[in-house]
């Protein structure tokens, strides 16, 4: 019995989201991404001017998705998954950081997504800075 209830919870443990910290998204966004999106991620940062590809406002993501902040897609592209070629490469240019899957969170439609923990936190701030 102890033994079924041990796999169980071994089983279901990677199912449960990763803790979300808005703070620690905030910052990485200013680390990482601010110098093309903007320290207000609406695009316009001071790499601009040599980007062949504009910088997306992030903060219409949700509004260009009928209200519903996608999750999913954010996280395909942060972690590499979805490569956007920006510039001449692959997004993000910051690569093995956001790499990873240790870690879970529910994506828009409910189905969890592995991922990294600076994704995650990365991805949680972005949504609150959607208008």
């Amino acid at each position: 019995m102890i033994r079924s209830i041990a796999l169980a919870v071994a089983i279901l443990a990677p199912l449960t989201a990763a803790a979300q910290d808005v703070e620690a998204g905030g910052d990485l966004f200013m680390q990482y991404c601010a110098t093309c999106h903007g320290v207000d991620a609406k695009g316009g940062g001071p790499m601009n001017s040599v980007l062949v590809i504009q910088p997306t406002d992030l903060t219409q993501l949700a509004s260009e998705n009928d209200g519903v902040f996608p999750r999913v897609r954010a996280i395909s592209r942060i972690d590499g998954r979805d490569p956007l070629v920006s510039h001449g490469s692959p997004m993000p240019i910051f690569g093995q950081f956001f790499e990873g899957r240790g870690e879970t969170i529910r994506g828009e439609d409910g189905v969890m997504i592995m991922t990294s923990q600076p994704v995650i936190d990365l991805v949680t701030y972005l949504e609150g800075v959607q208008e």
